[in-house]
């Protein structure tokens, strides 16, 4: 199973990757957890100890690892380097793992956009290449609101794209937009999860704006959930509710997926 899992900034895709990732664990997958949102905070949100939080260093930081890998000089953009720089080995080296998860931090190109060529932009896609087509592991990644890290065949791969949402407009045309940037890749997987639901009217608001079969299913707003960001807890330790809110999220889109 590869997820990828979007949305707009706030809406809480990084809590339910944390969550999805720590089910898939415990249910006795093997799971790697790929944050590839330039906020990079899904260790936090996997309830990692500070100590170790501290210590990862995304590989796009590892500016003397890329420089070897891509045969790239630092500093030398624009000049050539190996467009398929070995990387099979980085998920056991430099994954991070607690409770059940191994986390790889993707971080981000700061000098590119989606045009970016450059050592760091190939090297990062090529992982997340291999992450979905050569793993075997369950591999969720938590995205950006988009799919940068991704290229045409790889995304093609994906198992399914998740996309988070608040009830609210302009959340839902994030939806839209990842939606359609996925169809333009030839990805045909799109599904919703409904975040921060208050009431039934939230859920209908959701599904109202949905094609049928894309809802996953909802998560309803709870206080213990936002207040374990601040006792540096994992979402998943602080509400059996949300806990069961995110196992019927997981079933369903197993079902879909026919596993």
């Amino acid at each position: 199973m590869k997820i990828a899992i979007t949305g707009k900034g706030g809406v809480g895709k990084t809590t339910f990757s944390s969550m999805l990732s720590r089910m898939f664990a415990n249910d006795g997958y093997r799971v790697v957890a790929v944050d590839a949102d330039p906020d990079a905070n899904l260790a936090l949100a996997l309830g990692f100890p500070k100590e170790v939080y501290d210590s990862i260093v995304p590989i796009s930081e590892m500016k003397n690892f890329v420089s070897d890998r891509t045969a790239a000089s630092i500093g030398s953009f624009g000049k050539m380097f190996k467009l398929n720089p070995k990387v099979d080995d980085i998920p056991e080296n430099f994954c991070k793992e607690y409770n059940g998860v191994r986390l790889l931090t993707l971080g981000t190109v700061d000098s590119g956009g989606s045009g970016c060529v450059c050592p760091e932009h190939v090297l990062l896609k090529r992982l997340c290449s291999h992450l979905i087509l050569q793993n075997k592991d369950v591999v969720v990644m938590d995205m950006e609101a988009g799919i940068e890290h991704l290229g045409r065949g790889t995304a093609e791969s994906v198992d399914a794209f998740i996309v988070v949402v608040e009830p609210g407009e302009r959340s839902l045309q994030t939806y839209r937009k990842v939606k359609k940037l996925g169809n333009d890749i030839g990805v045909k997987k799109v599904f919703v999860v409904g975040n921060k639901i208050r009431n039934k009217e939230d859920e209908e608001f959701i599904i109202s704006n949905l094609e049928d079969g894309e809802s996953l299913g909802f998560i309803y707003y709870n206080q213990d959930v936002i207040n374990s960001d601040r006792s540096n807890q994992s979402p998943y330790d602080t509400s059996e509710e949300t806990r069961n809110q995110v196992k019927a999220i997981q079933q369903q889109l197993m079902k879909l997926q026919n596993l």
